[in-house]
């Protein structure tokens, strides 16, 4: 079980080490190619074959969630009509971590034939690919966690990274925001977390009790014990929102004194609260509780009106939404 778990480790630690030596080598490469694809009227082609292959169809499933159109070209597919997929507005970015690959290598003429760009993500910088592409990311990795050197593992995961730091760097470019991915990503548990609305989770005012700025907080007890509550909204005498009130509120005094009980509600209840329009998402609510410290947010509608109320309780009874 030891040499088990020592292998693990030297595993994880090789391809950390490959990672961590990315950092030295991202230079304005990075930025050009970043610089490229967002001044591309087409789409990224990526293309790969083997690990790189699998690879390359990752980066393209991460660049189309996060706001940049993508698409996988089998370089054997390509070589027999795929490529007819590929116009002169498109990137190409090709993955070979040898630079050699003959799939990979025999797309290039054609490619450049059509007019693409070509982007190379490689381990050697004096190879074919290197040589042909326009830009080229160094994937280079010292060695491979295979203790046999072959199969490909550090290099892998170096290309993936760099994969994903360019998807992130085109997303922040292009201010790809929560609604945008939410269109992306409509179904599952992630669709539900950002689609999901205050409107549909809310609670109507009906089911608090609205009390005034005179009330008790012997009327507040009553009140709220009578609806099975444990706040109230507290208005003003236009109807407008005054401030709320919970039980933790009543910690300030001296609970069952008839003094305290006699006191105004006015100077226990919290006012100024922050709120949040009906048409927010419930996960911009559960930052705002959570951040503030709040049992409820009050919901107003698009008029600025009070719609009701929404609680920390009711967003943690939907799972989907802790991530």
């Amino acid at each position: 079980m030891k040499e088990i778990l020592r292998h693990a480790r030297e595993v994880i630690r090789i391809e950390a080490e490959a990672v961590q030596g990315l950092l030295e080598r991202l230079d304005e490469n990075f930025v050009r190619a970043v610089e490229m694809i967002l001044a591309s009227p087409g789409r990224v082609v990526v293309t790969g074959i083997g690990k790189s292959g699998l690879v390359g169809r990752k980066i393209v499933a991460t660049l189309t969630s996060t706001g940049t159109p993508a698409i996988f070209l089998h370089p054997v597919e390509g070589l027999h009509g795929d490529l007819g997929m590929v116009t002169v507005q498109d990137v190409i970015m090709a993955i070979s971590n040898s630079g050699e690959t003959a799939e990979i290598v025999s797309l290039l003429p054609i490619l450049k034939k059509i007019g693409a760009k070509i982007i190379g993500l490689t381990g050697c910088l004096t190879s074919t690919l290197a040589r042909k592409s326009q830009i080229v990311l160094d994937v280079g990795v010292e060695r491979e966690a295979c203790p046999l050197g072959l199969a490909p593992t550090s290099s892998t995961t170096a290309t993936l990274v760099i994969g994903d730091a360019l998807a992130v760097a085109l997303m922040r470019q292009r201010k790809f925001g929560e609604k945008d991915f939410a269109l992306f990503h409509p179904g599952g548990c992630l669709g539900e977390r950002l689609s999901l609305q205050v409107k549909d989770i809310m609670r109507p005012m009906a089911e608090f009790p609205v009390l005034s700025e005179e009330s008790t907080v012997k009327e507040f007890l009553q009140a709220i014990e009578r609806q099975g509550a444990d706040m109230a909204l507290v208005l003003h005498p236009d109807g407008t929102l005054a401030g709320m009130i919970t039980d933790r509120d009543l910690s300030r005094g001296e609970m069952g004194s008839p003094r305290f009980l006699a006191l105004g509600i006015g100077g226990l209840m919290s006012s100024n609260l922050p709120t949040i329009e009906e048409g927010s998402s419930a996960a911009e609510a559960l930052h705002e509780l959570v951040e503030k410290n709040l049992a409820a947010l009050p919901v107003l509608d698009k008029k600025k009106c009070l719609k009701g109320l929404v609680t920390l309780r009711d967003i943690l009874n939907r799972r989907n939404l802790i991530v």
